[in-house]
């Protein structure tokens, strides 16, 4: 039998021409321009694609075009930033914030209320994009990264990743509440609601907590849920965001940095590449603490109780989380 022109079932001639492109487009030099600018924070890989076709993406003081690639030491210009391609200072960051309540989630607020992005690092050439959104009144866990292909990865409502609270209702749930926000669902103006876990934490008097997880991140939609069943909520913490646990140690206000190793980690579990220069100090970073673990485990991340609101840039290599065992 000829190997070659054997016909594998359900896999086109277009699907061939699909595999034997992205084998020649591994072997060409250098990254896709569109992928460079969502790990340096721009936004995601699909908007970067629509900012180079509309002209607003230069490399090297010349327009870009989609499919360009770009490889160390070029001059990327796009939105009044620019970056250096390679340079160290662009590698991806990743950031834990303990939320307090009465902070907004915004730089651009009419009202002038206290941003949370007025206690982040400050960033050259980057900018902090926040994972998720917590209101005014709730608190806990909040993730900033610099890179747009993973705030994308995090919050795309097709990956599904869960969120976890501590909540403290008015009330009490009955059984049939809780088997209804579980099983059922709860109905709300813009869809149903369930929740993937829900565990009664007890409490005092008029006032109750429960633990809840879902994996999508509908506004206020926690909030809602309860409202529907009668339970209003009187406390609101975010403990958990998918493999982010809320350091116990780290107090309100405060911020946490990821060592390399691992947001390396971090990329691996939501299956994104790093760059070759970069791959091999992480992995040798990963190597010497001993935080490489089979992707499906996704252990949780949690930063340990040391505020680096100023970060340092000479102790930036320097391991300053840990990784809950």
């Amino acid at each position: 039998m000829n190997r070659n022109n054997k016909t594998i079932p359900g896999v086109s001639l277009a699907d061939k021409n699909s595999d034997n492109d992205k084998s020649i487009d591994e072997k060409l030099p250098g990254e896709k321009l569109q992928k460079v600018l969502a790990q340096a924070g721009f936004g995601s890989r699909r908007m970067m694609e629509e900012w180079i076709a509309a002209g607003r993406v230069s490399v090297n003081s010349e327009l870009a075009t989609l499919g360009m690639r770009v490889v160390a030491g070029d001059l990327i210009k796009a939105e009044r930033r620019t970056i250096r391609v390679g340079e160290r200072d662009h590698a991806v960051r990743v950031l834990l914030y303990h939320k307090p309540e009465g902070e907004i989630v915004s730089r651009d607020d009419p009202e002038k209320r206290a941003s949370v992005f007025d206690k982040l690092p400050k960033l050259r050439g980057q900018k902090w994009i926040a994972i998720g959104r917590l209101d005014f009144n709730t608190s806990g866990l909040l993730i900033f990264t610099t890179s747009g292909e993973l705030a994308n990865h995090l919050m795309h409502p097709r990956f599904e990743v869960e969120r976890e609270y501590a909540v403290r209702v008015q009330g009490t749930m009955t059984e049939t509440q809780m088997n209804q926000a579980l099983e059922q669902g709860v109905e709300l103006e813009d869809g149903l609601v369930k929740f993937e876990k829900l565990l009664d934490e007890g409490g005092e008097g008029f006032n109750h907590w429960y633990r809840v997880m879902l994996k999508e991140g509908r506004n206020r939609v926690v909030r809602r849920t309860f409202d529907a069943l009668g339970l209003p909520v009187s406390r609101l913490m975010r403990v958990r965001f998918g493999i982010f646990s809320l350091p116990p140690r780290l107090k309100r206000g405060m911020t946490a940095e990821l060592g390399e190793g691992e947001v390396a980690q971090v990329l691996d579990w939501a299956g994104i590449s790093v760059g070759s220069d970069d791959a091999q100090q992480v992995s040798q970073s990963l190597h010497q603490s001993d935080l490489v673990q089979h992707r499906k485990s996704a252990p949780h991340i949690a930063a340990t109780a040391r505020d680096v609101r100023r970060p340092n840039p000479a102790s930036r290599n320097k391991s300053k989380t840990g990784v809950k065992r």
